[in-house]
């Protein structure tokens, strides 16, 4: 018989009120959205950790946060700008120190402008991964140490293996990478990149978290499940070949259709 997997959900404080019933009834995982912005992070951002732990008084699914991502790419040829995405981080990071959160996402750097120059100037390739590796090396050491892993999740990405190679030249157990099936569907239907299920079968076990949204391979569109185009039987066929136990998070732009989004899954007989 075989197990359905449970899915989780990002959303804010505010939500998590809301849902806070329906994500422990099942122990889901669970990717808090408050801590994104440069006036959090630089502000007093503790009540909110401290309400968050209030809220998941009795749940034991794992939780994450979205890390800051606003304003900046992580290999910005701008040393100052690569200062300033290195801060961010790290305070994303004490955050996660101070909730025992053990996932946080960042941005990947890659575009459909770097992949068409990578395939002219091999060289570029190896310098965004320097730039990267400047911005973020101090902080891959810190996730190691408050046992956080810093998922890279692909934006405009037209080849997933690039992503996976970035990953792989940390040699860090912290490093992993995040499919988004929005942005994936939106590279296939705009850029002509590979569709939503290779994304997944090409991160294999460099694959530790997944956001769930649907779309129309035209923008990124955070849909509810079932309201756009996504392949959805194909996605997690993907899935069930890897065994790295992603998370499984819905991330909807309306957080009213959360439990709704679950239910089209449950309905397909694909996750509960």
């Amino acid at each position: 018989m075989t197990t359905l997997p449970v899915v989780g959900a990002a959303m804010t404080l505010k939500s998590l009120e809301l849902h806070r019933d329906w994500l422990i009834a099942h122990q889901r995982d669970l990717e808090l959205q408050d801590f994104v912005m440069a006036d959090v992070l630089n502000g007093d951002w503790m009540p909110r950790v401290e309400q968050a732990k209030r809220l998941l008084d009795g749940h034991t699914g794992r939780v994450g946060i979205h890390g800051p991502f606003w304003g900046f790419t992580i290999d910005s040829e701008d040393p100052d700008v690569r200062a300033v995405a290195s801060r961010r981080i790290d305070q994303g990071l004490a955050v996660c120190e101070a909730l025992g959160a053990t996932h946080m996402v960042i941005h990947s750097p890659f575009t459909t402008w770097s992949y068409n120059h990578i395939m002219n100037e091999k060289k570029e390739f190896y310098a965004i991964i320097e730039r990267c590796h400047q911005t973020i090396g101090a902080a891959v050491k810190r996730a190691e140490d408050i046992g956080c892993e810093l998922v890279i999740e692909n934006i405009e990405d037209k080849d997933p293996a690039q992503r996976i190679a970035l990953a792989d030249s940390f040699n860090s157990p912290a490093v992993s990478v995040s499919v988004d099936t929005g942005h994936a569907h939106y590279a296939h239907g705009s850029t002509g990149a590979p569709p939503v299920d290779h994304y997944i079968r090409i991160a294999g076990a460099r694959l530790k978290h997944v956001h769930l949204q649907d779309a129309d391979g035209y923008g990124d569109r955070h849909w509810s499940l079932g309201e756009g185009s996504i392949l959805w039987h194909s996605v997690f066929t993907a899935l069930t070949e890897t065994d790295s136990c992603p998370r499984l998070i819905i991330e909807l732009r309306d957080h009213s259709k959360i439990p709704a989004s679950a239910a089209y899954l449950a309905g397909l007989g694909l996750a509960i």
